[in-house]
């Protein structure tokens, strides 16, 4: 267990029969952190927090919460309170009584009581509506009454279960920047877990990216999205385009490979070691191409053909083929010029140019 740990995942795999749905997993996650788990359905994610919550138990290994084991404590008897998806928020009782619930064997005063929903009220920014009804409100302020309800105790970690999920996406891109802000405010570690890359970006100090049972990369938001660490990673985050290349030398800090149609190309490695003649992936994000009618004058370029264009407001998307490129590259440009539409510029034969810091190279595997 590392020294600043909060919660601490030692060794934990969870069967299942013959399914190993969690696979010898060590993460440690820091007090009053912001931690996701990311990765598609049955990655293993929501099994784990199921049991940081004790709603499962680990077939072998051992959960720390502040510095204490978890393994023969009860669901209920836990330090942390979770928010699931679905809200749910009882529809026979009032708002404050909703945010309240949990209070209710604590042995309060009336005025107390009243004090504490209050100021949960004011912290998720719903101060006078303690009176409504929970059917009453919108999918959002139900989904804040669940946070203020799962917030009210106090506890010392906060699992987030897909919580934005029911939501549309208005309303979520509007929720997760309250929800990261209602996290800074509150300082408890946060634990959330999702499918949505985007959101894990926007809200996480830290993400776990996750497949079949085991963690492939935790990282920050711009680590994991600037220098994945293999192509599953690099895939899973936003879109991105592969090239296959051969290594030539490895010296001086830089990669030198042949890419064969993108020429011969120089690149750091990054945190991966590699040798020479020795198969690997150029990944190569779409906005870190420049595209242009004319051919650069110098640097990195490829001509190519335009495919399909799309004008989206704010930026335009592209897909020009290569010769000797098996797939479309991908390439977003943002409409810097919003006179002219920039897809009927772009049409025809093109240029794709990139700098050499926009290359990741990974293992070919």
């Amino acid at each position: 267990m590392q020294d600043d740990s909060f919660i601490s995942i030692r060794d934990v795999s969870k069967h299942f029969g013959d399914v190993h749905a969690v696979d010898q997993v060590s993460i440690d996650i820091a007090k009053g952190e912001f931690f996701s788990l990311l990765g598609p359905s049955g990655c293993g994610k929501t099994t784990l927090l199921r049991m940081l919550a004790g709603f499962e138990f680990p077939t072998f290994g051992e959960i720390f919460i502040d510095g204490q084991p978890m393994s023969s404590v009860a669901a209920n008897h836990r330090p942390v309170n979770m928010v699931f998806q679905s809200y749910a928020i009882f529809p026979h009782l009032s708002v404050s009584q909703n945010i309240g619930y949990g209070l209710r064997n604590d042995k309060l005063s009336k005025a107390e009581m009243e004090f504490k929903v209050d100021e949960m009220l004011e912290l998720i920014k719903l101060q006078g509506y303690g009176d409504r009804q929970s059917t009453q409100l919108s999918g959002g302020e139900r989904q804040r009454v669940a946070l203020a309800r799962a917030l009210i105790k106090r506890p010392k970690v906060l699992l987030l279960d897909e919580p934005l999920g029911a939501l549309d996406k208005q309303l979520r891109e509007q929720m997760q920047l309250e929800l990261r802000a209602l996290q800074r405010s509150v300082g408890i570690t946060f634990v959330f877990v999702t499918h949505d890359q985007e959101e894990a970006l926007t809200m996480s100090d830290r993400i776990a990216v996750m497949s079949e049972g085991k963690y492939l990369q935790i990282d920050t938001p711009n680590q994991l999205y600037e220098a994945p660490q293999n192509r599953k990673v690099a895939d899973f985050i936003g879109t991105v385009n592969f090239f296959n290349a051969r290594t030539e030398s490895v010296a001086g800090g830089k990669v030198s490979m042949d890419a064969g149609p993108l020429g011969k190309l120089s690149a750091a490695p990054g945190k991966l070691e590699f040798s020479e003649g020795q198969n690997v992936l150029i990944a190569i994000r779409p906005e870190k191409f420049s595209i242009s009618i004319e051919k650069p004058a110098s640097g990195n370029a490829i001509e190519g053909t335009t495919d399909a264009a799309a004008y989206l407001g704010d930026r335009s998307h592209f897909y020009v083929r290569v010769n000797g490129v098996d797939k479309p590259v991908a390439v977003s440009a943002q409409n810097m010029d919003r006179t002219h539409d920039v897809t009927q510029t772009h049409q025809g034969q093109v240029w794709l140019s990139w700098e050499d810091d926009a290359m990741v190279i990974l293992h070919e595997d």
